[in-house]
């Protein structure tokens, strides 16, 4: 596929099935937003099948549904920066670091008042109960995600033992074969679409691990794996991945769920934060 998206759309409109149509239509009117969407989400809002996004998607000579995302980014303007243009957040160039300092705090505390009120008291207990009552807590996650599984991890680890966090893929997959019920897999896929998370979160269904996800996508493919389902605020857009704003939101809950676990048992985890704390203090100059 070369040039605009939605001129390719155009052209090949009248040759579409009518499911495509129904689809392009959808996207003509739904542009700026669709771009935001998992498959799922565009799926549902459209009224039609995954299978007939793909088939949508390769009919424009494009690999998949990710490819036909950042397609669909680009035809929006965007800021000599790479940034989309229909935010008050975006940056551009000619921005002074006053206003882009304003900028990155506005989004960061869009993100974590989103995150907010998309939290659930009930929700949270039951993520808080499965990470007290489990024997290991894996924390996974792939490319950005990977990062917020290092530091769910890193933060727990002052309070507990049982976190353990794998990097690798085929190492995690692994590791899930092995895992029981008694265990938990703690992930983040802020997209809940990606290859390597599916697989993992398969093999975890197929041996009973409960699963606590945290996403922006509630009908992700990963939602549909989870037993429970934790969401952070904030649009990320396909040219954005990776966006500081979209992991404030999911750091927000990783400390809902530290501090939900601290107080199941306080004095425990006192004690270990303590010894983890002086154990620290030697490193230091």
């Amino acid at each position: 596929m070369t040039g605009n998206i939605l001129e390719s759309i155009t052209a090949q409109y009248h040759s579409l099935t009518r499911s495509g149509k129904k689809l392009a239509d959808y996207i003509f009117a739904h542009t700026g937003e669709a771009q935001y969407f998992s498959i799922s989400t565009l799926a549902e809002n459209s009224g039609v099948s995954e299978a007939s996004i793909t088939r949508f998607c390769h009919g424009l000579g494009l690999a998949g549904y990710n490819d036909f995302k950042l397609a669909l980014a680009k035809t929006d303007r965007v800021t000599d920066m790479g940034e989309l243009s229909d935010s008050p957040q975006s940056i551009a160039s000619d921005d002074s670091l006053n206003c882009i300092f304003q900028k990155i705090h506005q989004a960061s505390v869009l993100s974590l008042n989103e995150t907010l009120g998309l939290l659930d008291e009930n929700t949270i207990s039951q993520a808080v109960d499965l990470l007290v009552n489990a024997d290991r807590v894996y924390c996974f996650g792939h490319g950005g995600s990977m990062v917020m599984a290092m530091e769910a991890w890193a933060r727990f680890s002052t309070a507990s033992s049982k976190f353990i966090q794998i990097t690798d893929s085929h190492m995690q997959i692994m590791a899930t074969a092995l895992a029981t019920e008694k265990d938990v897999i703690l992930v983040f896929s802020y997209s809940g679409s990606t290859k390597d998370m599916e697989s993992t979160l398969q093999t975890a269904k197929m041996h009973g691990v409960p699963v606590i996800l945290i996403t922006h996508y509630p009908n992700s493919r990963a939602a549909e794996f989870a037993d429970v389902v934790l969401l952070c605020g904030y649009n990320e857009g396909p040219l954005q991945s990776g966006s500081i704003p979209a992991k404030v939101g999911q750091m927000l809950l990783i400390d809902c769920l530290f501090y939900g676990f601290c107080r199941k048992n306080p004095e425990a985890t006192a004690a270990a934060r303590s010894a983890t704390a002086e154990a620290i203090a030697q490193k230091l100059l």
